[in-house]
């Protein structure tokens, strides 16, 4: 479909990693969070529930325990992710974000399987859903942060002052606007080899010089 707005655009980088050495840096990022980040939140933990005396040793087990648990099961997440991603990408020899959100349901689903047919639905709901936000954020801000098309330019110090083209609306000399003072008809003296330009030739034009 040529106006789908999922399909990933020409002018659009793509930046992760082509498969299959996708499936290394997603296993080893989605460790690396769930690493990170259980470390941070059971350090917190062990902190609070450690008896007096004992908090940062409990915190540093908590850590130890805890941590590498959790980032084992984000890289479980992860693999089985880009398995499914790279796996769509090539059924459909295309690459875009339906691939990814496909891919989140699928692996919310397949993670699941062993806890019955209706909590994998729910989690295949769930990781489809989030797939979805998650690329529509990531092309939102694509499109804020890409350059302009090709031929589109601006350039502030064309037209009258403040870079506002003279003659355009709300512009020096634009309609519903006065003409200025010194100046016939409103207009902008622009280039030539004998013309003023900026300040210097407008208050020129002011004293009648």
């Amino acid at each position: 479909m040529e106006n789908d707005p999922m399909q990933q655009k020409p002018g659009m980088e793509n930046k992760r990693e082509p498969c299959p050495d996708r499936i290394m840096y997603d296993v080893g990022g989605a460790f690396g969070m769930g690493a990170v980040g259980g470390g941070i939140w059971h350090f917190i933990k062990g902190l609070k529930n450690s008896p007096k005396g004992y908090k940062m040793q409990g915190a540093a087990e908590a850590v130890r325990r805890e941590a590498p648990r959790l980032g084992g099961s984000f890289a479980n997440w992860g693999l089985a992710f880009a398995l499914f991603d790279c796996s769509l990408q090539a059924i459909r020899k295309k690459e875009d974000p339906w691939n990814a959100i496909t891919a989140g349901a699928l692996t919310g689903g397949f993670l699941q399987l062993r806890f019955g047919l209706g909590s994998a639905a729910k989690s295949a709901a769930f990781g489809g859903f989030l797939l979805a936000i998650i690329e529509g954020l990531s092309i939102s801000m694509n499109k804020l942060t890409s350059p302009p098309p090709p031929g589109v330019q601006f350039n502030p110090g064309m037209g009258g002052p403040g870079g506002m083209p003279g003659g355009m609306p709300g512009g020096p000399g634009g309609p519903g606007m006065a003409p200025l003072p010194g100046i016939p008809g409103g207009e902008i003296p622009v280039g030539g080899a004998e013309a003023d330009s900026g300040i210097t030739g407008w208050v020129n034009n002011m004293l009648g010089g």
